[in-house]
């Protein structure tokens, strides 16, 4: 009984006025401090522990659901404020269809709900000016939750300083697989016809060249056998352009020569080229910085099938054991930190580096 009512008297002193008024203040000032040093462009949090939470205070496991979105919009503003461009959480899983069915639909309502909150109370993303955009497998979804999306990516899409990106349905093998696959698709369709440096005159230059070059190694071997060399038909010119005149050409060949020499051809985007860079721009994030931070709640310390593209070298992964509904600015104020902190140690390694190159 003792905790339980020490529990209510902090709970009590914390919502007073004045309390509420000071701790609104740290924050700020905690806020500002931040925005002096370097600040990450992009951030992305699997949101893990609600059901965990839930239990642990007895609760209905959608309730604990409600309270990870309210923690979402806390960390929204905190990260919006310190100036952070893109914001990706990962809402759903398409693996969270194996759950029972009740909670499900239950998900699905909450963010039906959800949204409808932030098409009809969007003050914070207004006032940071943030699109909504929601990347996944949109075929898994219902039409009523698909129509809810739909106006709130239209609501926001002129919103352009900050973006949030809820992934809803998603897995990120399944984000790369639509990524090659769209890949794939352009480079085996021809680009336009395009006009090409070289005449089919000269083309056929070096094929014939290419194929004398072959029956001459031919001969010479033939010789070193004994064998007498192949004698020249008559009539034979070893003029390499009367050899194309005997190339037909029709009309509508791709290959058909203009007036000025020069050739129409079918060009095909040559699969050499693909590169990391080609991916990264069929993916749900093309148009996204690189991924600075990624935080995971509630002591799991793996991905679990978010972002595994976008996770490289330099982004920063922080496992932290809060529950998700728990997650504020006490919790995220150390990550921003220790980041802040290797930013500017790699800096300061880099620099005598540069240093001996410019020498």
């Amino acid at each position: 009984m003792s905790d339980l009512y020490l529990s209510r008297i902090r709970n009590w002193f914390l919502s007073s006025p004045p309390a509420e008024w000071a701790i609104r203040g740290l924050r700020e000032t905690l806020i500002g401090a931040l925005k002096q040093g370097p600040v990450p462009r992009h951030v992305a949090f699997v949101m893990d522990g609600n059901r965990r939470y839930a239990r642990s205070h007895k609760i209905e496991t959608i309730e604990g659901h409600h309270l990870g979105f309210e923690a979402l919009a806390r960390v929204l503003e905190i990260c919006y404020k310190c100036g952070v461009e893109v914001v990706t959480v990962y809402a759903f899983s398409i693996e969270n269809f194996n759950r029972p069915k009740y909670e499900v639909d239950g998900l699905m309502q909450l963010a039906k709900v959800k949204l409808e909150q932030l098409i009809q109370h969007g003050e914070l993303l207004e006032r940071y000016g943030a699109s909504v955009r929601v990347l996944g497998e949109r075929d898994l979804l219902s039409d009523d939750v698909l129509e809810v999306i739909d106006r709130a990516v239209s609501t926001t899409k002129n919103n352009k300083k900050c973006i949030l990106n809820i992934c809803f349905p998603y897995t990120s093998r399944e984000e790369m697989t639509t990524a090659i696959r769209s890949t794939v698709e352009e480079y085996s369709k021809s680009s336009a016809p395009k006009r090409t440096p070289f005449s089919q005159t000269r083309i056929t230059q070096k094929i014939m060249s290419k194929q004398g070059d072959r029956s001459g190694k031919m001969e010479s071997d033939n010789t070193s056998l004994g064998q007498e060399p192949s004698p020249t038909p008559p009539g034979s010119d070893d003029n390499e352009d009367s050899m194309s005149s005997t190339t037909t050409l029709y009309p509508d060949s791709p290959g058909r020569t203009s007036k000025d020499g020069s050739s129409h051809v079918t060009i095909y985007p040559n699969v050499e080229n693909i590169t990391t860079e080609t991916i990264d721009q069929h993916l749900y994030t093309a148009d996204c910085p690189p991924l600075d931070i990624f935080v995971r709640t509630s002591g799991v310390e793996r991905l679990s099938d978010f972002m595994l593209w976008q996770c490289h070298q330099d982004t920063q992964m922080f496992f932290l054991k809060c529950f998700w509904p728990e997650f504020d600015l006490r919790h995220f104020l150390p990550v921003l930190l220790e980041w802040q902190w290797r930013q500017k140690k790699k800096a300061m390694e880099e620099g005598p580096r540069q240093r001996v190159k410019t020498a």
